[in-house]
């Protein structure tokens, strides 16, 4: 069952390789991530596709788990 505030969006485009092995981020996808010129990409091979992952700073990190129950069932044995 999936929750309705929870909404996965796929965007799919194709892009060309350049003879530099260059590629273009769609503009769609670039607003959707927020990304900028300049921004560091990782780039990771996984099964047979490539994933780009934003390098963010730690401190534009701080607060995304604001919300989240951290509450932890603990052993009677443990403090």
């Amino acid at each position: 069952m999936t929750s309705s505030s929870y909404v996965v969006r796929i965007d799919m485009s194709i892009v060309t390789v350049s003879p530099k092995f260059q590629v273009v981020i769609p503009q769609a996808i670039r607003d959707v991530l927020r990304i900028t010129v300049g921004e560091k990409l990782r780039v990771m091979s996984y099964a047979d596709r490539l994933e780009f992952i934003p390098v963010r700073p730690v401190q534009s990190m701080r607060g995304f788990l604001r919300g989240m129950d951290a509450t932890i069932e603990r052993e009677e044995d443990r403090l």
